[in-house]
């Protein structure tokens, strides 16, 4: 079906810009001279806008559809993005970047809504949504650094290009979802709320943000930075676009459940084998964090609209949002424990959160 794949560029283009932010700070250091504290900060107003607030949006489209909110959405967040590298006042670049994470979470929920209307309950179809956003975060260095590299900041502007770009690639599939798939939102609202599984599914999702953003934020300091650091992002990265596509193929075949138990079980040696293998073998282990990490990633965003399938934009909204956000909470403790003993054993920390992961999503069943 072509209009996931629609769906899934738009996805990338939105989450392009909770890329970006952070390929931004180098540049406002350089050219502004920002302190850690100030881009910090800016990099916090990115996150807590796009995440906290995300759910304020589910709840909205749950009582009134908005799918004018989706192109809208986009050209908020790259809007803030391009504004907030031009201006000279910290406050109105704090502002700006803060405008973009609203743009973000203001996309996902109705997005979700729709691309699993489009999807028709596929699981490797919403995987291919899912995938967009993945592809769209990991690819925002990978344009921004050269951008502003050669141009500077005054180059900021062109960073909207993608946000116009995914607006109008998303229109057609939303005209096209919205007007032959109106029976299927109906249907979509029936059922009974299972609020205990959803929280316990939150619970779950939060343990796993926990270590994927605590690897993020040091596996390439732990694996000696430059180009071995570098390396270990980059089969980091990789491997969650394969798990996110690997998961919903998997779903398809053996259930949501029992591939979801599967990924985390398999992921609790996948982390252990990170800080304990010795040498290039720690590869190995960061490629099979990332996919067993990451295989459960769509199958989330589905189980949570089921288990509360008639508020599936406030499911989309904590599933896609808050809770994973949340889990980038624990990193500056992680970092606490690397200063007080070694980055070593702060790692060694995080074993414990697929661990409950695991035990916790053995609590949970498949939605009636």
């Amino acid at each position: 079906m072509k209009r996931v794949p629609m769906l899934s560029g738009g996805h990338a283009a939105v989450d392009f810009y909770q890329g970006a932010v952070p390929a931004l700070v180098p540049f406002l250091v350089a050219g502004r001279g920002y302190g850690y504290v100030a881009v910090s900060g800016i990099v916090l107003a990115a996150t807590l806008s796009s995440s906290i607030v995300q759910p304020v949006f589910g709840v909205l489209t749950d009582r009134w559809r908005m799918p004018w909110l989706i192109p809208l959405s986009m050209v908020v967040a790259g809007a803030g993005v391009a504004f907030g590298g031009v201006t000279d006042s910290y406050v109105l670049t704090w502002l700006a970047v803060a405008l973009s994470g609203l743009g973000v979470a203001a996309y996902h929920p109705e997005a979700a809504r729709l691309a699993r209307i489009a999807s028709a309950g596929s699981h490797v179809r919403m995987s291919w949504f899912s995938l967009g956003g993945t592809l769209g975060f990991a690819m925002a260095p990978v344009l921004v650094t050269p951008l502003l590299a050669g141009w500077g900041l005054g180059a900021s502007p062109f960073l909207a290009v993608p946000a116009v770009l995914g607006a109008v690639v998303t229109l057609p599939a939303i005209l096209a979802t919205v007007n032959g798939g109106r029976a299927a939102a109906a249907a979509s609202v029936s059922g009974r709320d299972d609020w205990p599984s959803f929280i316990r599914l939150t619970l779950v999702i939060v343990f796993r943000s926990v270590v994927y953003v605590g690897l993020s934020a040091f596996v390439a300091l732990y694996m000696g930075g430059g180009t071995e650091g570098a390396v270990a992002l980059f089969v980091l990265f990789a491997g969650s676009a394969v798990g996110t596509v690997l998961g919903g193929r998997l779903a398809a075949r053996w259930g949501r459940m029992r591939t979801m138990r599967l990924a985390y079980a398999l992921s609790v040696p996948a982390v252990a084998g990170v800080v304990l293998a010795p040498g290039p073998m720690a590869f190995v282990f960061i490629a099979a964090s990332s996919l067993t990490l990451y295989a459960p990633f769509s199958l989330h965003v589905t189980l949570g609209q089921d288990f509360l399938p008639s508020r599936v934009g406030t499911a989309a909204g904590v599933t896609l949002g808050l809770a994973v956000s949340a889990g980038g909470l624990a990193s500056p403790l992680v970092g606490a424990v690397a200063e007080a003993t070694t980055l070593r054993t702060a790692l060694s920390c995080l074993i414990v959160f697929p661990v409950l992961a695991w035990l916790l999503s053995r609590t949970l069943h498949e939605p009636e």
